[in-house]
């Protein structure tokens, strides 16, 4: 039997993907740096011990030498992380996620590996803002706000054509692209590269643009990942959850195990070849919902901390439509309430700094957040 690649699987979503193809009877090697700022320079224990690791990096070609060996399917989740970080270590992103993924790429072209299968993870950010209604102009695809209305705390989005305040709605794959960080412009070089590719040379590829991902293994001392997971290392250390803007803004999360199935399915469907698309739940959640969920599941009694301020880039309202990758057999089955239940029993025990206040400083210091 040949094996399953995971580049990046001793990460959060990599991990539960490994337990699950291990699981299944599948023989899978991993491919993962051990990004200290990730791990915290110790490796996980919850590394499945019946895959093989490789530790070193995408852009070695002695590594990935060996993590090549026997491999006819690839699932690359490996990426560095972080929407705000991401516009000042531009040179760090741009290397480790764009010339990464080209570099692996132009090891299975040249070495000539017979890969069937390669899934690369995408994300929401590549949208910028999500989809949005005019109830006069009909579908917008709009840019990012206008700083004056932001300084005047005029949260919501308008119309371009019109200037009417906007109704979101689910958004759709094939809505433009207004990438609004460097972290999403690589996610979308990742994407494009790997279709473009992929199609090139006749190697199914599939394309997955994860929502807000959470769950169990998320680092929560890392100030870069997700939201639930810094909210839920404020809350461990007796801080309140830092919510920008109003709280109001609406993101799509997905739990980390649907997310899996999304996963597989792109694997062993043909429906999914050459194809991009969105891994969600296609409801929409506001930030202060997660975040006084969080607060209360873990039996803290404060308010959250709405700063009312804005981060440079950010965006106010995306969530997915699913239709598409429900067509070819998706179906989340995780719900909000019982997702972010699993997510505090297992953090109660997981180690948490909270270095919100640190990665913040940092954005203002440079002029991000205003």
């Amino acid at each position: 039997m040949r094996k399953i690649l995971v580049t990046g699987g001793a990460g959060f979503i990599g991990s539960h993907l490994i337990d699950r193809l291990v699981k299944d009877g599948k023989s899978v090697v991993v491919l993962d740096n051990f990004d200290p700022q990730v791990h915290q320079g110790k490796k996980p224990d919850y590394l499945n011990k019946g895959a093989e690791y490789i530790e070193g990096d995408i852009r070695d070609e002695s590594a990935l030498r060996k993590a090549f060996k026997d491999v006819d399917i690839v699932f690359h989740m490996a990426a560095k992380v972080g929407v705000g970080q991401s516009m000042y270590e531009i040179k760090e992103y741009v290397a480790a996620n764009t010339y990464g993924t080209a570099f692996l790429w132009d090891y299975i072209i040249n070495k000539k590996i017979p890969v069937k299968k390669f899934i690369a993870a995408s994300s929401m950010s590549i949208y910028g803002e999500g989809a949005y209604k005019c109830s006069k102009c009909g579908i917008q695809a709009p840019c990012l706000r206008n700083e004056e209305d932001l300084r005047k705390k005029r949260w919501e989005v308008l119309c371009p054509q019109c200037g009417l305040e906007l109704k979101p709605i689910n958004t759709f794959e094939d809505k433009k692209l207004l990438s609004t960080s460097v972290y999403a412009i690589t996610k979308k070089d990742q994407e494009e590269l790997s279709l473009n590719i992929g199609m090139s040379y006749k190697i199914p590829t599939v394309a997955l643009r994860f929502f807000n991902v959470y769950g169990p293994r998320q680092s929560l001392s890392n100030p870069y990942t997700g939201a639930c997971a810094i909210f839920s290392s404020r809350i461990k250390n007796n801080n309140p959850p830092l919510i920008y803007e109003d709280g109001m803004q609406t993101r799509d999360f997905v739990y980390v195990t649907d997310v899996v199935e999304a996963c597989l399915l792109a694997m062993s469907s043909g429906k999914c070849d050459y194809g991009y698309f969105n891994v969600g739940t296609g409801n929409a959640a506001t930030i202060n919902k997660v975040a006084e969920t969080l607060v209360k599941l873990y039996g803290k009694n404060f308010p959250l901390n709405v700063t009312n301020q804005y981060r440079v880039g950010d965006i106010r309202h995306c969530y997915a439509d699913i239709t598409k990758l429900k067509n070819a057999g998706y179906k989340p089955k995780v719900s909000l309430k019982e997702g972010l239940g699993e997510l505090v029993e297992w953090g109660r025990s997981a180690e948490a700094k909270d270095l919100t206040a640190k990665a913040d400083l940092e954005l203002e210091r440079r002029h991000l957040k205003l």
